[in-house]
């Protein structure tokens, strides 16, 4: 047992017991009376013997009921604690997953804030700092809030309302689940030798508590010591229907035509039937009744089934795929795309004469194709032609222009000036090395065959993004600067096997299209949960305000460069970035995540080859306030002090 203020009760006792006592030995003060008999009297005779100021005193079962109810009342102002845990004090890692599976509703009101009342039971339970304490163990509390991305709420402590406030403090995300970052955080902090507390000892690992409902797709690659962790699962059903893929894109032949491609996903035992949605800015264009196999937790994989929808539209909107089915996770049930406008794009290619790019870019979907000589380009640009605004991309051939007006660049040979990019020297025999397939750039382009007879060796800034290399240099770069785009391929293509590749045509199609929709502001639209949005061509700390599916208002500044990275996207749905006097540029940030979707709780995590089973039982306090039980003592001595009082009293 431990008392948290017993300091308070002990200086209650030195004014309250005193002045009870005091009480029973005030003189009386009486006016004399002639009477004809004190037989009837006799009673006050005995009282006139505590008129006597320091007479012994009398038995008294009234002052006897008074005192323990005055007992009673300071004993519970001292903040008794009845502790069931057993053992030394020991530091505690509480680990709360936050993630989209967690939002579900099948358990009251959600599985997030069930894992918070639990976690508050948990703290409850704690050892806590004591201002007074009959042994000196005290347990520390760190909480941790994690997603795909891990957040410390409160580092290492034994105040139990500071807990509690971290604990309200944590929301729900559309994230997936992933426990790596956390589990390194908390070992991070376990041993960090600031934290330890004085006559502990610092090599005790703390015990890891686990409230999740077993979701996290990363369990199996982590090194947990079993024995160390205790997991608390949350969650019933896994019977869920939710939005697993989306895509919409305008035809190659005609763009005013619109193709939208979604997956519906069954996570429960039954099949189910259900309508499928698509809506235009909130405007119902289309509605589809589907019916989906049986899945869930009983087999490896959903039922799925793949639902497609055409439109034609020539204006930008917000496309909208939504499962109408009622379940309780409703963070899936929408998938949103951000549909540009159809457009052709205005291309300029600046070159003393190279028919194999001239060819492969009139392949192209294009508005127009203007080509121009270096010279010509210079003599536009001093002038101050806009040559922005009459082309979405610039596409430079072997020459360095003296100016170069804000635009988007693809730079075939030496890079131009002024972008913090510098030549180291000139290559020979290049082959590429590695790629990434899956950039926009590079969709369905393959390298494997690429070689260059000679190229230039580049030392770029850290910012720049490598989609290819060569064996010794980077063969495709991305570089931004103050507000310009630059697609860099350091080397002639006349000196390299690519125009007697297919993939020639391709990546210019792919390049084009990409920096075109650099133009259009809202590059990148469609986005991934904890992808960042990312904008270019900004004035040098221009301040934009950012409108999200949960807030309003949020002003951040671009970089010098005329760059902003909003890396907020932790929830589902539309992101709106605005400036004075502008339109929002809207993004689309969806769940698309079938592993969040699939809600079945797990009751054994697998730990490299360790299995941890879920407690089971209800979740109990383990720390007693008695303060309940003596305000109930209290309550019956007053009822029979009361009793006793009223049995003297009678005549």
């Amino acid at each position: 047992m431990r008392f948290l203020t017993p300091w308070t009760a002990l200086g209650a006792a030195a004014v309250a017991v005193p002045l009870l006592l005091l009480l029973y030995f005030l003189k009386l003060k009486r006016r004399e009376q002639i009477v004809s008999s004190t037989l009837l009297w006799q009673r006050a005779v005995q009282d006139l013997q505590v008129n006597a100021p320091f007479q012994r005193l009398r038995k008294n079962i009234l002052l006897f009921l008074q005192l323990l109810m005055l007992a009673a009342l300071l004993f519970g102002l001292a903040g008794p604690i009845l502790s069931l845990t057993g053992g030394g004090a020991r530091r505690h890692v509480i680990l709360i997953d936050r993630s989209a599976s967690m939002s579900a509703t099948d358990v009251k009101p959600s599985r997030l804030a069930e894992a918070k009342r639990q976690a508050r039971i948990y703290v409850e339970s704690l050892r806590s700092e004591a201002f007074f304490r009959l042994r000196g163990d005290r347990d520390e509390t760190m909480l941790i809030a994690f997603d795909s991305r891990a957040k410390v709420m409160c580092n290492f402590t034994s105040d139990k309302q500071q807990l509690f406030s971290a604990i309200d403090r944590i929301e729900g995300g559309d994230g997936g689940s992933a426990l790596g970052e956390a589990i390194m955080v908390a070992q991070a902090f376990s041993l960090a030798p600031d934290d330890q507390p004085a006559n502990e000892s610092s090599q005790e690992r703390a015990k890891l508590i686990l409230f999740s409902d077993g979701r996290i797709r990363d369990a199996d690659r982590l090194m947990v010591d079993a024995a160390n962790l205790t997991f608390h699962c949350i969650g019933e059903s896994g019977e869920n229907i939710g939005v697993t893929a989306m895509q919409a894109r305008r035809s190659y032949e005609n763009p005013d035509d619109v193709e939208v491609f979604s997956t519906v996903a069954n996570y429960g035992p039954e099949p189910v039937t259900t309508d499928v949605q698509l809506s235009v800015n909130e405007s119902v264009r289309a509605v589809k009744s589907v019916s989906i196999p049986a899945g869930g937790w009983d087999r490896g994989e959903p039922g799925k089934v793949a639902v497609h929808f055409s439109l034609s539209s020539q204006d930008s909107g917000v496309l909208a795929v939504s499962q109408m089915r009622r379940d309780v996770l409703a963070s899936d049930d929408t998938a949103w795309s951000i549909l540009e406008p159809a457009k052709k794009l205005n291309v300029l290619l600046v070159t003393e004469g190279n028919t194999v790019l001239e060819l492969a870019l009139k392949a192209c979907p294009l508005a127009g194709l203007d080509i121009m000589t270096p010279s010509e380009f210079d003599a536009n640009s001093v002038s101050n032609f806009s040559l922005q605004d009459l082309y979405d991309v610039i596409v430079l051939d072997g020459c360095q222009p003296a100016r170069m007006p804000r635009s988007r660049y693809m730079v075939f040979g030496r890079p131009p000036k002024n972008i913090d990019v510098s030549v180291i020297g000139e290559l020979q025999g290049q082959v590429v090395v590695d790629w990434r397939p899956k950039h926009a750039v590079l969709k369905y382009v393959s390298l494997t065959n690429l070689f260059a007879q000679k190229c230039y060796g580049l030392d770029l800034p850290r910012d720049a993004e490598i989609l290819a290399e060569f064996n010794e240099s980077p063969a495709l770069t991305l570089v931004r600067r103050d507000g310009s785009v630059f697609l860099l391929a350091p080397f002639d293509i006349l000196n390299s096997n690519w125009p007697f590749e297919p993939s020639f045509v391709l990546f210019c199609y792919n390049a084009v299209s990409f920096l075109g929709m650099q133009v259009g502001q809202n590059q990148e639209a469609n986005l991934l949960v904890g992808e960042p949005i990312s904008i270019d061509g900004l004035g040098a700390d221009q301040s934009v305000l950012v409108d999200g599916p949960v807030f309003s208002g949020r002003e951040i500044k671009a970089s010098p460069n005329g760059s902003v990275r909003f890396p907020a996207t932790d929830r589902a749905g539309i992101y709106g970035v605005r400036s004075e006097g502008t339109d929002s540029r809207l993004f689309a940030v969806n769940l698309l995540d079938s592993s969040e979707s699939n809600i079945a709780p797990r009751r054994a995590l697998v730990f490299s080859g360790q299995e941890v089973t879920a407690e089971e039982g209800a979740f109990s306090l383990a720390n007693v306030p008695l303060w309940p039980v003596l305000v109930g003592i209290v309550l019956f001595l007053a009822c029979l002090e009361w009793f006793v009082y009223s049995r003297k009293m009678r005549i």
